[in-house]
């Protein structure tokens, strides 16, 4: 298990608190909603949100295509809105957009197992059996959300996919996990349901009284605080803020929802999830939350690759994000809010006997942009196959160190660890340049 929590407290033993305290919301069924246009809506606190691709895209069939190489695939490259940069023809709606965003195609990185490449694509350091190191969705929350006194829910939220430890920043700033309705579900029963909440929160606290009565080092205060941090969500009105389905007609659309309500099914039209959550973390933006984490699966294409990408993934993947951007450039958010676009690594150039692609990191793509970034432009390249960076190569530190920039959070910053380590956080990474002007 690559994701830990630290202090003997497991992830499963803090959702259950979480569980317990938001279920008594009727199964997020909040009472009012945020308005489109609200007032209250906090544009000018940064925000991060990151677009999690689980199990590895095929970033030379999405951002960086190679027609003339055997190992180009069926795709061919189209124009976007950023002069000289193409993308795939599968990706019409987000070329469109394209000038608010940019691609890092120089990617190197050393870890192709799912595990140690989420951990570092999520932290910035390659796993190590002697520390866990926080994801960034963590410092971000450390280092943003507990500055912003006004935000009564978490400062990290996690829709529709995994978590990751907080590590030596405690359980305050572990993820809270959510499905695409704002739900959240005990690990072990699913569900809980609101006729039982009432009898469940009681004999919590009094489980929690003897538990902190136990005087067990620091461990009993930071088990205080989230205990303390899932009661306080039950009372506040920004939790509205998950009911994606009181969006208007027009802007589910947008992001290529049909209307009627949502599932978890990876289709267009109202089931489609990751459109959902991508709608759902731009109102955990306008609440004021810092980092929102949102899943989309299914990358693990070792076999029928482009006939996967062009009737599942890419359609579901171009309708979400050219919504989200021009969604947030009606907004006038998007200057404050750093996308970012990413899975542990990519895949081989060279296609298999099964019509897939395989693991590699050697030389990929990650996509970023928003956040008052220097976008439309292309950080990078390839050679002509798509097998070795043909020029400076990135880690995932500098993806990090760019966001923590473009949300003022100085990336000097160093932490300490459970072992009085100091660790700096992204690594160590520069903000690329080429990003911030």
């Amino acid at each position: 298990m690559l994701f830990p929590t630290p202090d003997g407290m497991s992830r499963r033993h803090f959702m259950r608190h979480m569980a317990a305290a938001a279920a008594t919301v009727p199964t997020m069924e909040f009472i009012r909603h945020v308005q489109a246009n609200a007032a209250t809506a906090k544009k000018n606190q940064k925000a991060c949100i990151l677009m999690w691709m689980g199990g590895g895209p095929p970033t030379i069939d999405i951002w960086d295509l190679k027609p003339g190489s055997k190992n180009g695939g069926e795709f061919r490259p189209i124009d976007t809105a950023a002069k000289g940069v193409q993308i795939s023809e599968h990706m019409p709606k987000t070329a469109a957009v394209f000038d608010n965003l940019s691609i890092v195609r120089s990617m190197s990185t050393r870890e192709a197992d799912h595990g140690r490449g989420r951990y570092y694509m999520h932290t910035g350091y390659v796993p190590n059996p002697t520390v866990v190191h926080p994801v960034f969705g963590s410092v971000i929350a450390h280092e943003a959300g507990g500055k912003r006194k006004d935000l009564e829910i978490p400062g990290f939220i996690s829709i529709g996919g995994g978590a990751g430890s907080p590590g030596y920043l405690g359980q305050m700033n572990a993820p809270f996990v959510v499905d695409s309705n704002g739900r959240i579900r005990n690990s072990d029963t699913g569900e809980i349901t609101e006729s039982r909440m009432s009898q469940r929160l009681n004999m919590l606290g009094v489980i929690e009284k003897n538990f902190i009565d136990s005087k067990r080092g620091d461990l009993p205060q930071s088990h205080k605080d989230v205990y303390s941090k899932a009661v306080n969500l039950m009372t506040s009105k920004q939790m509205e803020a998950f009911n994606v389905d009181k969006e208007d007609q027009k802007t589910k659309e947008l992001y290529g929802l049909g209307g009627g309500g949502g599932g978890m099914g990876m289709g267009m039209g109202a089931n489609n999830a990751f459109a959902r959550s991508l709608l759902m973390a731009r109102r955990l933006v306008e609440v004021g939350v810092p980092f929102i984490e949102v899943e989309l699966g299914g990358w693990d294409l070792h076999n029928n690759v482009f006939n996967t990408l062009k009737t599942q993934r890419l359609p579901v993947l171009d309708a979400a994000i050219g919504g989200l951007v021009t969604d947030l450039k009606q907004r006038g958010m998007i200057n404050d809010v750093t996308l970012v676009w990413m899975g542990e690594f990519a895949r081989t150039p060279r296609i298999n006997q099964d019509v897939g692609r395989d693991h590699w990191a050697a030389s990929w793509s990650v996509m970023i942009g928003g956040g008052g970034l220097k976008n439309g432009q292309a950080v990078g390249a390839t050679d002509a196959d798509g097998i070795a960076c043909a020029t400076k190569t990135y880690q995932p530190g500098d993806i990090w160190a760019t966001v923590a920039h473009a949300m003022g959070i100085p990336t000097n910053i160093v932490h300490t660890s459970k072992n009085g380590r100091p660790m700096k956080i992204a690594n160590g990474g520069t903000p690329i340049a080429e990003l911030i002007g």
